[in-house]
């Protein structure tokens, strides 16, 4: 998913935790369900509270939120599209969608030693090259 609200496969909690931080109501992320293969979650703050509605897409490629009984299923052709209609007020969410909470790009950072890595005879793996400069690999 290419979308700059989607934090990827994190936690409820996490979730909770990153939208409590930045306390505004509105402010929301995207990321995939806990429970359900394939549906993503849309998570919305609003006074101290999280609110979650999914996101399906259908078998024909639409995109579909999960909201209240009686509101109407609207389908949409993008995420994107989905978005811009629930910033608008009164769309069945507990808020109208405000601002995105960006996920942070993580960029791969030396690895800090305390001691100088030695070579030496007994090492057990073949071709090993302690001169070079070690960098921590983060999954996406």
């Amino acid at each position: 998913m290419d979308h700059p609200a989607y934090h990827g496969p994190i936690s409820k909690q996490r979730c909770e935790e990153l939208l409590g931080k930045k306390g505004r109501d509105g402010t929301y992320l995207i990321r995939e369900s806990e429970t359900i293969q394939g549906a993503l979650c849309l998570c919305v703050y609003k006074q101290k509270v999280v609110y979650t509605y999914r996101i399906f897409q259908t078998h024909t490629g639409y995109f579909t939120l999960q909201v209240s009984s009686g509101v109407e299923e609207k389908f949409f052709k993008t995420v994107k599209e989905l978005i811009d209609h629930y910033k608008q007020k009164n769309q069945g969410l507990a808020t109208h969608l405000g601002c995105s909470l960006k996920r942070k790009t993580l960029q791969p950072q030396p690895l800090q030693c305390a001691e100088p890595l030695v070579c030496d005879e007994e090492n057990e793996y073949e071709n090993v090259d302690c001169s070079g400069d070690y960098v921590v690999v983060l999954p996406d």
